[in-house]
């Protein structure tokens, strides 16, 4: 499985039965030009790639990649109940107005959320993921040069409700409502599930930069002195840190987290409206920045 983030790249293997784990890395990329809009080059992205799997236990060459916040149009949509067999000719009517870029060089899949309420019609809520198709042969392209083959494509909050679901597999877990919040460097992603069954996806544009923005203005020091900072903070045991070095940090970081927290309600408040007769039972935080 290979996870390309906004700073680093991650690697996982599992066993076939999906019992043991065989290996896993985390890898850093460059630091990317801010002038360049496109993100990281190819090539840049191929090193950091072999990098990550040399001298590891890794098998065979098969890969598993994974679409993020940056690489993905997401939109919840409504559409009249029909026959399943229409249900993709609708959605990609909707798809044509709404994607920021030519339908014909997208590729458009979605996700079934639920039937809702609207006045007194019913309706299908229709979660539509789309990517640039450039952006995609570019990404197929670095896995390529890094000497793999990719053999799927998956999506994040797919790839989030698989994992929560082996933590919470009990037959009554299945039933309840969850919202997974995971908190990254760029941005947060928020998804909500009933059991395996994907309702709602949202981006929320703050994460951990925000954070160590946050902190180098408060404490008057340079971006990476503050990352270092919050991060060897957050790595101690609690007994172990410095009260006022703690508290520094938390002062200068809540408005960051009352931000966070307000988009949080936003997304409770989508539920509680669109979905109703299950609230919302749990909520699951993770993420690198968790």
């Amino acid at each position: 499985g290979v996870d390309l983030g906004a700073r680093s790249v991650k690697l996982v293997q599992l066993s076939g039965d999906h019992r043991q784990l065989i290996e896993a890395v985390r890898w850093d990329l460059p630091a990317a030009d801010p002038s360049n809009k496109s993100g990281l080059p190819v090539d840049a992205i191929a090193d950091a790639l072999k990098q990550a799997r040399r001298h590891r236990k890794f098998r065979g060459r098969d890969a598993v990649l994974c679409l993020g916040r940056n690489e993905l149009f997401l939109q919840n949509i409504r559409v009249p109940k029909s026959a399943d067999a229409d249900l993709p000719r609708l959605i990609h009517q909707e798809a044509a107005g709404r994607v920021p870029f030519s339908v014909a060089e997208t590729e458009i899949r979605f996700l079934e959320a639920a039937e809702v309420r609207h006045g007194d019609a019913t309706l299908r809520e229709v979660i539509i993921c789309a990517c640039h198709r450039p952006v995609l042969q570019e990404l197929l392209g670095a896995i390529e040069k890094a000497d793999m083959n990719p053999v799927a494509v998956d999506i994040e909050s797919n790839a989030l409700v698989r994992s929560y679901r082996r933590q919470y597999r009990r037959d009554h877990d299945q039933l309840k409502r969850s919202m997974l919040v995971h908190i990254g460097h760029s941005g947060t992603a928020v998804v909500i599930t009933e059991g395996d069954h994907t309702l709602f996806v949202k981006y929320v544009e703050l994460g951990g930069k925000d954070f160590d923005e946050a902190v180098a203005r408060q404490l008057d020091m340079s971006l990476s002195d503050a990352a270092a900072l919050r991060r060897n903070n957050g790595d101690r045991r609690s007994d172990q840190q410095d009260p006022e070095v703690a508290q520094s940090i938390a002062d200068a970081t809540r408005p960051v987290i009352e931000k966070l927290i307000d988009e949080l309600s936003l997304c409770v408040r989508y539920h509680s409206v669109t979905f109703r007769g299950k609230p919302l039972m749990r909520m699951v935080l993770g993420g690198g920045e968790a």
